[in-house]
């Protein structure tokens, strides 16, 4: 580690493991993972097989054959050098079971794609290997490039209802649809581009965003989630409110309230109000999404800042994450 930052770095690689569904019987290996995985062309898992990098059914596998219902494949992908990422900073609460972080822009929560030892998972496991209390766990995800309160937990009672709180607020609706009374609020801030000028906003003012979230086509990966009509069945509802609290040359400091966690929420409802994320390079006005930009690149400003939750047997906690600079208003510290 170098200062508060991870250094570029070989890992130890990764076995991804599948098995086969019925609606897959016949279907060759390269055509599997090239549908499955399609960062990767049919000819590059070929490769792979020639390497012996693939398995089925515990044995190597060096022919492209046809698949069968059960069959069992693991790809033993190579180690890879994982970019620099920020360390985990100490805790801002560790009452035995939660444990709550800040954590940096740039940090990967969970191992994905290029990321599988440069996360804060892995950095939880080697930090807690030896706690009494146990390991804590994230409970939800924060995109990589998303700073601010993320929320774990040792029991898993407490990851499972965290888990289903953040993700889907019960409560009552409060103004602006956000849930009141026993139900956790969650608050972000952000820099938009510049509001639109068609619909004038007004300091101070709340404005909900009530567009469901669903999978769009996307030609690198498939499907992305994006947002979707009222009438996609198999969309998500979700629930957001943004609130204008300063107007920059630049765009506008913004605050966001969200009552669902879905994914890519905040960047998809304020990209509906054809205000993206200033320097998110995914979302289009619209909150559909670039077909050549993925949803790890990075360079907007968006912070998990406050959060309010309501845990078994009457308790609540309420948390915040100091504000980067560049999100604060004009004379607030």
């Amino acid at each position: 580690m170098v200062g508060d930052w991870l250094p570029p770095a070989l890992n130890g690689g990764w076995i991804y493991r599948d098995r086969i569904p019925t609606s897959w019987d016949g279907v060759r290996v390269t055509a599997y993972y090239a549908s499955c995985y399609s960062h990767s062309p049919p000819g590059a898992w070929a490769r792979r097989l020639i390497a012996g990098e693939i398995e089925r059914n515990g044995r190597p596998l060096r022919r492209d054959v046809a698949l069968a219902p059960g069959d069992r494949l693991a790809w033993h992908r190579p180690p890879w050098r994982e970019e620099a990422a920020p360390s985990l900073p100490q805790p801002l609460l560790d009452d035995g079971d939660l444990l709550v972080l800040d954590k940096p822009s740039g940090l990967p929560v969970l191992p994905a794609g290029g990321w599988l030892e440069h996360t804060a998972l892995r950095q939880l496991e080697q930090r807690h290997t030896d706690d009494p209390a146990g390991l804590p766990r994230p409970v939800h995800r924060l995109g990589r490039f998303t700073s601010g309160l993320l929320v774990c937990a040792r029991r898993p009672a407490s990851r499972a209802w965290l888990s289903a709180l953040l993700r889907e607020s019960t409560g009552g609706r409060g103004d602006g649809g956000i849930p009141d009374g026993g139900s956790c609020r969650k608050l972000y801030r952000a820099l938009t581009t510049p509001l639109p000028s068609h619909r004038p906003f007004a300091l101070g003012e709340a404005v909900p965003i009530c567009v469901p979230i669903g999978r769009q086509a996307h030609p690198l990966l498939g499907s992305l989630w994006c947002a979707a009509a009222p009438e996609d069945p198999q969309a998500m509802p979700a629930h957001s409110t943004l609130t204008l609290l300063e107007c920059r040359p630049e765009g506008a400091l913004v605050e966001v309230a969200i009552a669902s966690g879905r994914p890519h929420q905040i960047r998809i409802h304020t990209a509906v109000l054809g205000a993206p994320l200033l320097g998110d390079p995914l979302y289009l006005p619209g909150g559909l999404a670039r077909g050549e930009a993925l949803p790890g690149e990075g360079g907007y400003l968006l912070h998990a800042h406050r959060l309010r939750l309501p845990l078994p047997h009457g308790r609540e906690l309420e948390l915040e994450a100091p504000l980067p600079l560049r999100l604060r208003r004009q004379g607030e510290g």
